[in-house]
């Protein structure tokens, strides 16, 4: 989350009057993550989230904004869209789409222990499992196409290594991605972005999930490898944490069991959710966008990620498993 589009309170106040949460009283920018303008506002009503879309159409957001309330609905913890008193969950400010939100309680754990991950594996397979009969398809934007189209525009910028790298393990992604294990994967709707800051605790409750705005269908396993990614690891090598990895697993299977060709994907999936954020961190290091208050990330801290799940053993999934 970033300010790429400023919004002032007098650019507020007039717009909200669309939406029954009574006057905006304050706005204020959000600084982290690096896709949209995220805004803090506080209004009669309470304290809410808004966003202006500096990327997704107004074609494409129903998806998102959809997803959440139908996932809100079945009892998963994400912040509920607020529709204006059309019924319209995305409206235009400055001629971009937008939309608001309800507001989590808590903060991000950013030193996760086992029990945080727990939390979160539980979560997540309720989260799949809830919108297994969701209506709309929308693929993950940020899957095997976009990594084919965005490989060729960061590969000038790379060393010699770091090329044959990136080649390697595109190669190996869409080879893996053509094969008949890899098409029996269960899928669905998937966060496919559950980093630490996009996840709320109180103490070791965790409050909801949030920033939904690169979810998309594809496999379930390749959102747990995502989420293994960022919150198993240490943080200065990309070690895997092995007590942090079982516990989240682990809550995970519990919920809902991985099958026996997910065994099989379970490291080409953690090298696929390596290289979807080296790749990224890439293009926004060295193609960056202007934008108050952006910082891009590391491109490095993923590279040693894909370095490391290469070379090593995946830690196995839990056993028990089931087949398609």
């Amino acid at each position: 989350m970033a300010v790429f589009t400023p919004v002032t309170l007098d650019d507020l106040r007039p717009w909200m009057a669309q939406f029954s949460l009574g006057n905006a009283l304050t706005i204020r920018g959000i600084a982290s993550g690096i896709e949209n303008s995220n805004f803090f506002i506080t209004t009669d009503s309470g304290e809410f989230v808004l966003t202006i879309f500096e990327n997704l159409s107004f074609e494409q957001l129903p998806f998102y904004l959809r997803l959440m309330r139908h996932l809100a609905d079945r009892g998963v913890l994400v912040p509920a869209p607020i529709a204006n008193v059309d019924g319209e969950l995305v409206v235009a400010l400055h001629g971009k789409p937008a939309a608001i939100v309800s507001k989590l309680d808590g903060a991000s754990q950013m030193t996760p222990k086992p029990v945080h991950c727990a939390e979160v594996g539980a979560m997540l397979a309720r989260m799949h499992l809830a919108a297994q009969d969701f209506d709309i398809r929308q693929p993950n934007l940020r899957s095997l196409d976009w990594w084919n189209a965005t490989t060729p525009l960061v590969l000038p910028f790379l060393s010699d290594d770091n090329q044959h790298l990136l080649r390697a393990e595109m190669h190996y992604q869409e080879t893996f991605a053509s094969t008949a294990i890899y098409h029996a994967l269960p899928n669905g709707p998937i966060h496919a972005d559950l980093f630490r800051n996009n996840v709320m605790f109180d103490g070791e409750r965790l409050t909801g999930f949030f920033d939904f705005y690169f979810a998309g269908c594809d496999t379930w396993i390749f959102d747990v490898a995502v989420t293994v990614n960022d919150w198993c690891i240490d943080v200065e090598t990309g070690a895997l944490d092995l007590a942090r990895v079982n516990a989240l697993l682990d809550a995970y299977h519990a919920v809902r069991p991985f099958t026996s060709e997910e065994h099989i994907a379970w490291q080409p999936m953690l090298r696929a959710a390596a290289l979807r954020f080296w790749l990224s961190r890439l293009y926004d290091y060295h193609l960056p966008r202007d934008a108050e208050m952006l910082t891009p990330h590391d491109p490095g801290h993923f590279e040693r990620i894909l370095r490391l799940r290469e070379s090593q053993d995946a830690p196995s999934l839990p056993a028990n498993v089931l087949t398609n």
